[in-house]
């Protein structure tokens, strides 16, 4: 798996971002682009905007530590039309612009504040992390939506 924290790579991926248009169509799935840029946008809001998602309690906290987080961190890939977490969910309307900039912001953010920084921070879902998980998630979230744009 690519390493999200290496500038070349966070390069690659900003530059993917940008061959997108706001009339662009997913390969699959029903999300627009601009609200998978503001799914996307949520991983970083989990990290960065502390108190805008609510955490789970400790119940769902432990469920998704056993059943989900493997599937979440591990290198494997995504299947398509898998199913998503209620809080990545979009409903609202969103704008093209505002998301892109928005998750290249986050992206630089990420890459300038490097894995030494992620390595056992703890996640809003999963307790600590290593920077090796933090980076499978991270990486392979977007290389999944990306990819499922097309670009």
């Amino acid at each position: 798996m690519k390493n999200i924290f290496e500038k070349s790579v966070t390069d690659q991926i900003i530059h993917r971002i940008e061959k997108l248009t706001p009339e662009t169509q997913p390969l699959w799935g029903t999300m627009s682009v601009e609200k998978m840029l503001a799914h996307c946008n949520i991983a970083y809001e989990m990290v960065y905007e502390e108190g805008k998602h609510k955490k789970p309690n400790l119940f769902v906290k432990f469920i998704l530590k056993s059943f989900v987080k493997n599937k979440v961190v591990s290198e494997n890939p995504f299947p398509k039309n898998g199913q998503t977490a209620p809080q990545f969910i979009i409903k609202d309307k969103r704008t093209f612009e505002i998301e892109k900039k928005r998750l290249i912001e986050y992206l630089q953010k990420t890459q300038e504040l490097g894995e030494n920084y992620f390595d056992n921070k703890e996640s809003h879902s999963f307790g600590k992390l290593s920077k090796k998980e933090w980076n499978n998630m991270f990486y392979k979230h977007l290389d999944h939506h990306l990819s499922q744009f097309n670009v």
